[in-house]
């Protein structure tokens, strides 16, 4: 006795798969100019927000203002900015197909999230505000973990009152630590691996940000009793990293390692039920990971 195959049952099961694997591939074969876009976009907010935390080391000795005016005459100008770039990222993100509305939520309702856990008591510099942006980076890629670090802060400093000459220089800072996530290896989706690395990645990540936000008004202070840890016209580089090196040591390293601390602890505690949600959201969503 011969078996008939049953042809049309089979070609009706593999040729639909087929079908879509062709439109995938077809799609992410074409390089997509929006994408691209979004990224240039990006890297010009990146690009920006270097130039604002150096530009006091090469400006005129005379110009130097006391900590209370840092930045006061540009601050509002590299708001906008930042501001005007993020803005134009999302729009080519969405042209793209690399975000949708409904990713746009996601990164909205992390930011809102992110913002209420800024009042989460803890020791000495302890902010639970770190915490999304690290996991929405690593779990959606660079680009939206710059975006969630940024629209965090900035939701922050609208719920706490917290605006100043500071906030876009808090915000390219975060925006970093988002990105930073967002580039680290997958050693394994729901390890004990991936959840070690990412507590390490938040103790690093934590401390890198007090090492960053000092230079914000670091050039603008000066106490001749102390002369030895604030910057000097002239100095030099391996002078000028020195001076700040004791200055960090001596009045914020404390401080930030408590914030690095509490990365980490958060992470280890509460990391692998929410990066779960975050990659449901990834699938049901498509997002591009980008």
């Amino acid at each position: 006795m011969t078996v008939q195959p049953q042809l049309p049952h089979l070609q009706s099961e593999i040729s639909v798969p087929s079908s879509r694997r062709r439109r995938v591939v077809s799609q992410s074969a074409i390089p997509n100019p929006q994408s691209a876009i979004s990224t240039i976009i990006l890297a010009l907010a990146s690009l920006l927000g270097l130039v604002a935390f150096l530009s006091p080391f090469f400006g005129d000795p005379e110009q130097r203002a006391n900590m209370g005016m840092a930045h006061g005459a540009d601050a509002l100008l590299m708001l906008s900015l930042l501001s005007i770039l993020a803005l134009a990222s999302v729009v080519a993100s969405i042209q793209s197909g690399q975000m949708s509305s409904k990713t746009l939520a996601v990164l909205g309702a992390l930011a809102a999230v992110g913002a209420v856990l800024r009042f989460l008591p803890g020791p000495a510099g302890f902010s639970a505000i770190f915490f999304l942006p690290i996991l929405a980076g690593y779990a959606f890629g660079a680009q939206f973990g710059f975006l969630s670090g940024l629209t965090t802060l900035l939701a922050s400093a609208f719920l706490t009152g917290g605006i100043g000459p500071w906030l876009p220089y808090q915000m390219f800072a975060a925006g970093w630590i988002g990105a930073a996530a967002g580039m680290l290896p997958h050693p394994g989706t729901n390890s004990r691996r991936e959840l070690i690395l990412l507590a390490a990645a938040g103790l690093i990540l934590g401390l890198l940000y007090g090492v960053v936000m000092n230079l914000w008004f670091w050039p603008f202070v000066f106490q001749p009793a102390q002369a030895e840890m604030y910057w000097q016209p002239g100095a030099g580089v391996v002078e000028g990293v020195k001076r700040y090196a004791l200055f960090y040591l001596t009045t914020s390293f404390v401080w930030d390692l408590w914030r690095g601390i509490g990365n980490a602890a958060l992470i280890l505690l509460f990391g692998a039920p929410v990066l779960r949600l975050l990659r449901r959201y990834e699938r049901r969503f498509r997002f591009v990971r980008g």
